[in-house]
C-alpha cells in the first residue's frame, strides 16, 4: 500500500493549510505552479549535490502540489482544467527532480534513466487507467507520494553520509529502488486495467 492510497483522508489534513493559502490570494493554479518551480529548484539543487537544500524544494514541491486540489475544493473550482495542468506539470517535476540527480555527480546517468523510466511509466499507467474509463489508480507499490518523502529522507541522509557506499552516492541507490520499484508498480496498474477491462467484458 503506498502513501497515495491515504489521499481521501489526507484532505482535512491539508484543509487548514488550503484555507490559509486563499485567504493570502494564492488560487489553485498558482499552488501548482509554485510546486513546480520548487520541482525545478530542487533538480537544480541537486545536480550541484545541495542535497539538504534539493530535500527542502522537494519537500514545499510536495506540500503545494497537496494544498493545490485541497484550495480547488475548498473554493468550488476543481475541474478537469486544474487535473490537467497538475498531472502535466507533476510529470515535468519528476523529470527535472530525477535528471537533476543523475546529470551530476549523485548518481550514473544508466540508473537515472532506469528510474526515470519506471516513475513515468508506473505514472502513465495510472492516468491511462482512468483515460480508458477504469478510473485512476494509486495502487501498486510506488506512488508519488511515496517517492517524495523517500527523496526528503534521503536527501536529509545524504548530508549527513556524503561518503559513496558500495561505489554509489545514497540518492544513486535512492534511484536504483525507484527504478525497481517503478517498473514493478507500472506491472501491477497494468494487470489492474487488464483485471478490470476483462471483469467489464464478462459482465456485459
Amino acid at each position: 500500500m503506498t502513501l497515495d492510497s491515504f489521499r481521501p483522508k489526507s484532505v482535512a489534513w491539508f484543509r487548514p493549510f488550503a484555507i490559509g493559502a486563499g485567504k493570502i490570494g494564492l488560487t489553485p493554479d498558482a499552488c501548482t505552479i509554485i510546486a513546480f518551480i520548487a520541482a525545478i529548484l530542487a533538480g537544480v539543487a541537486f545536480y550541484y549535490s545541495e542535497v539538504l537544500l534539493g530535500a527542502l524544494l522537494v519537500f514545499l514541491n510536495a506540500f503545494f502540489d497537496a494544498i493545490d486540489g485541497a484550495l480547488a475544493r475548498e473554493i468550488g473550482v476543481a475541474g478537469p482544467y486544474g487535473d490537467f495542468l497538475d498531472h502535466v506539470l507533476d510529470r515535468y517535476a519528476d523529470v527535472f527532480i530525477i535528471c537533476g540527480i543523475f546529470a551530476g555527480p549523485l548518481a550514473p546517468w544508466p540508473v537515472g534513466v532506469f528510474a526515470l523510466t519506471g516513475v513515468l511509466l508506473a505514472s502513465y499507467l495510472g492516468t491511462q487507467a482512468q483515460a480508458i474509463g477504469v478510473g485512476r489508480f494509486y495502487g501498486g507499490l510506488l506512488g508519488r507520494a511515496d517517492r517524495l518523502v523517500l527523496l526528503i529522507v534521503v536527501g536529509i541522509l545524504s548530508f549527513f553520509i556524503p561518503q559513496m557506499i558500495a561505489g554509489m552516492f545514497l540518492m544513486g541507490w535512492l534511484l536504483v529502488l525507484f527504478g525497481i520499484l517503478g517498473h514493478i508498480t507500472a506491472i501491477q496498474r497494468f494487470v489492474h486495467v487488464i483485471h478490470e477491462l476483462k471483469q467489464r467484458e464478462e459482465e456485459s
